[in-house]
């Protein structure tokens, strides 16, 4: 070791750090030792800010000591407001995840209902991804099942199409939707466009919030229809009417008439819950349970307070915010999202009337959900320690790692690795492979690969390790994993076979570890056993899910691949234009010859080939 290695790391230099730290407003990242970010913070006063972490007081929490004792370095970037600040600490919050920070986990896209306005009969659908395509969305929506289940109560109340444009392009008689009157098949010109239009404008009338202007459109419509001795159309009208009262009694908040979210936050030591209920228009359209990373006890204002920048950083917010708990930083908050969101964002944390209750049911929501998540975490916790215990190593594992494969006939084959922790799964880190170059059916080679793939990849630093690596399969199947794991140099990695037992019944495995040839058997109910039946079990869904997937890519396809002339991109344009190979076959010679880069020819010939077999189920 060299001299220079051998030196301790120097003190942070508070006292000068200080001297020269600007006033202004800004963002600061403290670093550990390791050149971690450690914590992030914004300030309206940088020099205020920071100088108070080191301040010999004698109330400072532990939590906030510990934390100074690991700091290094501070690195400062100044903005020109606090608002700006605010917005820069989300951001790096979010893509650093400091330890001492407060982080929202759930970072994915929401949904949208899509009404596709451009087209000559517009098309109602389930969107998520960049709010910048032609037509109307309407949402957020908290969870793609709330707009599946808004989709479904519109199309029963508004028969507007909601087929795909490829589908809707090369339909010859109308489809089912029509049969049971939910569509009215504009596909096959059995109605207007203009009559086509109304429908349309009821829907985002609908979505809108506007039902009182719909109910009174359509109430002059049955009495129009009516008048015009139109009774059956008239009938439509008042059904429209009915399903639509329904809707509204089912949906409606009472005193609401607005956009609006409640944020109810509950905690239980280092697991906290924000729970949110989220109301357009006056009308509930779900709610959804976050639960933010900490990594020690914070009160649920710190945790309303660091998770509303962080969501609405990527979401507009409604008028109004409702919520459990007062924060500090509520003025702050509400001029940065009403700038961000383009109208006044108003954030209320002691509600009265009917909103209190909301409020209150929101926070029991919030804990119910809590406790729910801490009775989980604690069985993966029981299971793991009793899983330790069985196997006799030093400490509970704190990760596993399953592979399986599967494939029908050695044809297609897919392995799948899934990933469980102390929280239980981590779908993350989950991975499939498709394994090539082997005999078909051979499940041990195919194991070989995915392990080698996969642990070249841990070996290099790429992936963290786990502490046990479970194979579906007995004995053979360990001894094939552990010849691939050995030529990587890995150690510290407990192999177990996972072997299904007499019958195959569950509860009567069959475990072999690495190198040993006596099985381990465990009672039916036995924790360990439990946690291993569930791994095992998600290991195998993941890899026939990815199995069956990948064979149908590959049916779908196979057909078009032996045609002469039909290359990959024709192959490509034919399938993105009518929407699948069944599309295709029902396709005439005519039909077919009108894509651009199909000859008359080459339709001849596609359509022979797809009509010398029985046509795909």
């Amino acid at each position: 070791m060299t001299g220079l290695e051998s030196q301790p790391t120097p003190a942070f230099d508070v006292a000068s750090f200080l001297q020269t730290l600007t006033q202004l407003p800004g963002v600061y990242k403290m670093l550990d030792a390791q050149n971690e970010v450690i914590y992030v913070g914004k300030a309206k006063n940088l020099k205020k800010r920071v100088s108070s972490y080191f301040l010999n007081r004698g109330d400072v929490a532990p939590k906030q000591q510990a934390m100074v004792a690991r700091v290094q370095r501070i690195e400062i970037s100044v903005t020109h407001s606090e608002g700006e600040a605010l917005l820069l600490e989300s951001q790096l919050i979010k893509r650093l995840r400091p330890r001492y920070n407060i982080t929202l986990r759930d970072d994915k896209s929401y949904p949208y209902i899509y009404v596709s306005t451009q087209h000559p009969f517009p098309r109602v659908s389930f969107y998520r991804g960049a709010r910048k395509k032609a037509g109307r969305l309407f949402g957020p929506f908290p969870s793609a099942s709330a707009v599946r289940e808004s989709l479904k109560l519109l199309q029963k109340t508004f028969p507007v199409r909601q087929c795909q444009d490829s589908y809707y392009s090369n339909r010859s008689r109308p489809c089912l939707e029509y049969q049971i009157e939910r569509c009215t098949a504009p596909c096959v010109d059995l109605i207007s466009q203009e009559d086509y239009a109304v429908d349309v404008n009821h829907t985002v009338m609908f979505l809108e919030g506007r039902s009182n202007d719909l109910i009174g459109d359509l109430a002059l419509r049955m009495e129009q229809a009516a008048h015009e001795l139109e009774f059956e159309k008239a009938a439509q009208y008042r059904d429209q009417i009915g399903n639509l009262r329904t809707l509204l009694d089912q949906q409606s908040v009472s005193g609401e008439k607005g956009d609006l979210d409640i944020l109810a936050c509950a905690i239980k030591g280092t697991l906290a819950c924000v729970q949110m209920l989220f109301i357009r228009s006056g009308l509930q359209i779900g709610d959804h349970s976050f639960y933010p990373e900490i990594h020690q006890e914070f009160e649920p204002s710190s945790i309303l307070e660091a998770f509303i920048p962080q969501y609405y950083l990527n979401h507009e917010a409604p008028g109004s915010l409702l919520l459990s708990h007062n924060i500090r930083d509520r003025e702050l908050l509400q001029e940065v999202l009403s700038a961000q969101a383009g109208h006044s964002v108003k954030i209320t944390s002691n509600p009265r009337g009917e909103r209190l209750k909301r409020v209150q049911l929101a926070l029991t929501n919030a804990e119910n959900a809590l406790m729910a998540r801490f009775a989980g975490r604690q069985n993966t916790m029981d299971r793991l320690f009793n899983l330790g215990e069985v196997l006799a190593l030093p400490a509970p594992p704190a990760r596993l790692e399953c592979f399986d494969i599967s494939h029908t006939q050695g044809e297609k084959t897919v392995a799948s690795c899934v990933v469980f922790d102390m929280q239980g799964p981590v779908k993350s880190a989950y991975r499939r492979f498709n394994i090539e170059g082997i005999t078909g059916g051979d499940d041990y080679a195919a194991l070989s690969q995915a392990v080698k793939r996969r642990y070249q990849r841990i070996a290099s630093g790429e992936y963290p390790a786990p502490d046990i690596l479970l194979i579906d399969g007995g004995k053979a199947q360990v001894a094939a994993v552990t010849e691939v794991i050995n030529t990587l140099n890995i150690n510290n990695l407990y192999i177990l076979g996972v072997a299904k037992g007499p019958d195959r019944k569950p509860g009567m495995e069959m475990l072999f570890p690495s190198g040993q040839n006596q099985p381990i058997l465990l009672p039916p109910h036995a924790p360990a056993l439990l946690l291993i039946q569930q791994i095992r079990d998600e290991a195998h869904r993941f890899a026939i899910t990815g199995h069956r997937q990948r064979r149908a890519r590959a049916r779908k396809q196979s057909t078009l691949e032996s045609i002469p002339g039909l290359g990959p991109k024709r192959r490509q344009q034919l399938l993105r234009q009518f929407g699948g190979l069944r599309e295709i076959s029902r396709a005439s010679v005519d039909t077919l010859s009108h894509i651009d880069g199909i000859s008359r020819e080459l339709a001849k010939r596609i359509y022979e080939t797809l009509h010398e077999q029985d046509p795909p189920i």
